[in-house]
């Protein structure tokens, strides 16, 4: 599985080999294709609140946002006939790889969150990019059953990564 971080922001220091750790752990425990990738993106609050206009009509900034990629891919081969890469080249088609989408996230927001929540900014931004992730693989909160099943999910997997990464 890959994960691609970017730090895009420069208020807060962060930990960009934690964050693909626990982004690679929920990945794994959820059954993710192998060949799932990922991109975690850590932005200022502007960044965060313009894309939180244009993409959810929402004023200001936000905490974290997903944007899962659709599940239709692109077919192997070259256009527009699907066939092989060339000549020397192996026919056997190549799939391309699982491209589940995009976490974005505002640490400047989750640092305001944190002390709110009387914890820390890395339990704050822990909690962040399993959410993210979780929406990612379709999990959603829109009403009181799925929210408890998705709430329970994130306990299970901070509680997991945080054994792991003593």
């Amino acid at each position: 599985m890959a994960v691609f971080c970017s730090d895009e922001q420069s208020a807060i220091p962060i930990d960009l080999e934690r964050w693909s750790r626990l982004a690679r752990l929920v990945l794994d425990d959820e059954r993710a294709p192998t060949d799932a990738e990922v991109s975690l993106l850590f932005v200022d609050e502007i960044s965060i609140a313009g894309l939180n206009r244009r993409f959810l009509g929402e004023d200001g900034p936000t905490d974290v946002l997903a944007f899962p990629i659709d599940d239709d891919h692109i077919p192997a081969g070259r256009r527009p006939d699907e066939g092989g890469r060339g000549p020397g080249s192996s026919s056997d088609p190549v799939d391309p790889p699982v491209v589940l989408g995009d976490v974005v996230l505002c640490p400047e927001v989750a640092r305001r969150q944190a002390t709110e929540h009387s914890w820390t900014l890395d339990d704050e931004l822990g909690l962040l990019v399993v959410h993210g992730l979780l929406h990612l693989l379709r999990y959603d909160h829109a009403e009181e059953l799925e929210t408890e099943r998705m709430q329970r999910r994130e306990r299970e997997l901070l509680d997991r990564f945080r054994e792991l990464d003593q």
